[in-house]
């Protein structure tokens, strides 16, 4: 069975934000989308977040992306991976400073790979950036060498391009080359209008005339470049129609309810008091609201 939107987009992933807590304070996070909301509220549930993946699962979901906040806050995460539904991806993302004595047991819950975001090798920058310090610096680079320790492969480096690092993106290729990770250089979601920010067009210039090779991923017509042994991939969603052409997930918010889109709040669907077929219902619902957020007509 397969699930497409009214734009024939087959929807595929599931990308849950598991909750809202986080232990940085990253000035360019966008919440996964959602409104700021005060401390204390819902979160959603193990049961919530198995039914959901279960019910996407039966509905021709193949991948699932857990994130935050800061996933990791959660000390059930290891006991929702092993109630998951077999056949699955599942992946992770996080800042990865309560990685390393966790990848092990992940691994053997069943995750399959991390994403790790990791702005800055430089504490200054890296404290500017995230508000964290130089032992949560230290922490994130065992966290990536934990992952790798655990099999969580391919281990891909996520690196928000702005102001404050963009001299830093060969030193951050150099390091993605000894550590045989993947680099995705990621254009800043930035519809407040900072100006925070940095080049990433010119990056991406300097790495077309240095690559070796450079291949287009099918999903959002993504760049990788390849670099005497660095692979570098190039993720630019800002008013991009390919990037909403090729989208592929479904989002859950960290209170439980299926989001269409990343960029909009008005047409969410709550999980509350949902399971089984209703689940599934509201899963093909939500669906039927996707539209591409960047295309021709808004522009």
């Amino acid at each position: 069975m397969t699930l497409a939107d009214p734009f024939g987009r087959e929807v595929t992933g599931l990308r849950i934000a598991i909750t809202a807590r986080c232990n940085l304070r990253c000035l360019y996070c966008h919440h996964e989308g959602e409104e700021v909301r005060s401390s204390g509220g819902r979160e959603i549930s193990a049961e919530e977040i198995v039914e959901v993946i279960s019910a996407g699962a039966s509905l021709g979901v193949k991948r699932v992306k857990l994130t935050g906040g800061e996933p990791l806050m959660r000390r059930d995460l290891e006991e929702i991976l092993m109630r998951l539904p077999g056949g699955l991806e599942i992946s992770l993302t996080t800042n990865g400073t309560l990685l390393a004595g966790r990848a092990g047991p992940l691994a053997e819950a069943g995750l399959d790979r991390v994403n790790l975001s990791l702005d800055s090798l430089n504490p200054r920058v890296y404290r500017r950036i995230t508000g964290g310090t130089e032992e949560d610096l230290k922490r994130a680079m065992e966290g990536i060498d934990g992952a790798l320790e655990a099999g969580l492969l391919p281990v891909k480096v996520n690196m928000v391009i702005l102001k404050e690092n963009e001299g830093e993106v060969w030193d951050m290729v150099e390091f993605a080359r000894d550590r045989g990770v993947i680099l995705q250089l990621i254009e800043l979601l930035d519809r407040s209008g900072r100006g925070i920010g940095g080049d990433i067009a010119g990056i991406e210039a300097a790495l077309d005339r240095e690559a070796e090779d450079v291949v287009t991923r099918d999903m959002h017509r993504r760049r990788k470049y390849f670099l005497s042994g660095a692979e570098v991939e190039v993720v630019r969603p800002m008013d991009n129609t390919q990037f909403c052409s090729h989208c592929n997930r479904l989002r859950v918010t960290s209170d439980g309810r299926l989001k269409p889109c990343l960029l909009r709040n008005d047409n969410l669907i709550d999980l509350a008091g949902a399971d089984g077929e209703e689940t599934k219902r509201r899963i093909e619902k939500a669906v039927g609201l996707r539209s591409p957020y960047f295309c021709e007509k808004r522009r």
